[in-house]
């Protein structure tokens, strides 16, 4: 019984420090348990997820985004134009960022890729103006 009990308190510290070293990452090859509890958690995760909305092909919202652009464009224009506008440059640039924000709206409606550029490229800006002029738009 002393036998037992001896193997018993010196296996069980080392089986304790075992596990307990094993959920330190380490540079050798993953554990097969962790990979397969990783693989279910993802899973998992995957089902509680939300799923993206597929795009719909609405004429009305090409509509609306194409309204929403025509009356930006001339806000900004009318900005540019007045010089008596208190804080001028900031209203210019929050509204060339908001018209920038509905032609890549319009871009993703049209299939036209919009590449990462900075906000308020104008070279940018006006590519996606051109493929969507290019496209049949028009505001």
């Amino acid at each position: 019984m002393t036998w037992v009990l001896l193997g018993v308190f010196c296996t069980f510290p080392a089986f304790v420090f075992w596990l307990m070293f094993s959920w330190i990452p380490s540079p050798d090859e993953t554990p097969r348990w962790r990979t397969m509890l990783a693989a279910r958690l993802e899973l998992w995760a995957a089902r509680l997820r939300r799923r993206p909305v597929p795009a719909t092909d609405n004429p009305f919202e090409a509509l609306r985004v194409q309204s929403r652009l025509g009356v930006v464009a001339d806000h900004v224009r009318a900005l540019e134009l007045d010089v008596h506008t208190f804080a001028r440059a900031e209203r210019i640039i929050a509204s060339q960022l908001a018209y920038d924000h509905l032609l890549a709206e319009a871009c993703h409606m049209a299939g036209i890729a919009v590449e990462p550029a900075a906000p308020g490229d104008p070279a940018e800006r006006f590519r996606e103006e051109v493929e969507l002029t290019s496209r049949g738009w028009s505001w």
